[in-house]
């Protein structure tokens, strides 16, 4: 969530979240960061104010709106390990569909009335299609993928009945850091490819080990749709442009289009 100093127009997993508060900082926006911190860490919340709290806490939401006159908000606040929201998935629909709810009840009292929102490509389940595009079938298969497509489709009807204008980014595979050193990779345990491989490479890790060498693919790995923190965060500051500038809201895949098979 922010507040606007100035006119940017006129002259916009957790380390995509920094990357765009970082570039909207750098625009003049001024950033309010909401973050409970079971994820994060606090020392990378360098650009604008830090609230510590959660989204599902009524009487802070409440006070954080009567504080700020906000123009937008960038909703990424949800759980993001499919095997967990598998083995929890109250976990994953509290915080991700109740969260949304909650969040969207007080943008309403408030009236703010722009949001983008962090989905995902788990929205659309297993798919045999080469190509996906954003009419392609949304049948998620696990709860995570399921509770990001609820919450999809709360903040559609809050468009609906309350005029809030949306860009939805259903994102594919977020990978990179900040060029300049500033954000990166930082989870403990290290479960994503990219910085496994990196660890690999400089000596701090013994081996890559690869899950899974039996998919229908040239080498028989699994192939990904990489695309970059800070193209991310660029994405958001055009999804900020779009419900600013009175366009439909819409929905928007996040991804090159380049295939790289994990192998």
């Amino acid at each position: 969530m922010w507040q606007q100093e100035e006119d940017p127009c006129n002259g916009w997993s957790w380390i995509h979240r920094l990357d765009t508060v970082k570039l909207l900082n750098s625009l003049g926006y001024l950033p309010v960061v909401l973050d409970n911190l079971s994820n994060g860490h606090r020392e990378l919340v360098k650009w604008g104010e830090f609230v510590h709290g959660d989204i599902t806490d009524d009487d802070l939401m409440k006070s954080l709106f009567c504080e700020h006159s906000f123009e937008a908000v960038m909703h990424f606040a949800a759980y993001a390990y499919v095997d967990e929201s598998v083995s929890n998935p109250a976990k994953y629909y509290h915080n991700n569909v109740a969260g949304t709810l909650q969040l969207l009840k007080h943008m309403v009292i408030a009236g703010v009335n722009k949001i983008v929102f962090s989905s995902t490509c788990a929205t659309y389940g297993d798919s045999s299609a080469e190509f996906i595009d954003e009419t392609h079938p949304q049948r998620p298969i696990n709860p995570y993928g399921a509770s990001k497509l609820m919450a999809e489709r709360i903040i559609d009807d809050f468009s609906h009945a309350h005029g809030i204008a949306y860009a939805v980014f259903r994102y594919f595979n977020a990978a990179g850091a900040d060029p300049e050193g500033e954000v990166g990779e930082w989870h403990e345990p290290e479960m994503h490819l990219i910085p496994l491989i990196l660890d690999a490479a400089a000596g701090s890790r013994e081996a890559v080990y690869i899950h899974g060498t039996d998919y229908a693919t040239p080498d028989g790995t699994c192939v990904r749709d990489f695309i970059h923190v800070n193209d991310i965060a660029q994405a958001h500051l055009l999804g900020l442009k779009h419900v600013a500038s009175g366009k439909p809201s819409d929905c928007f895949n996040l991804s090159n289009r380049d295939g790289y098979s994990v192998r």
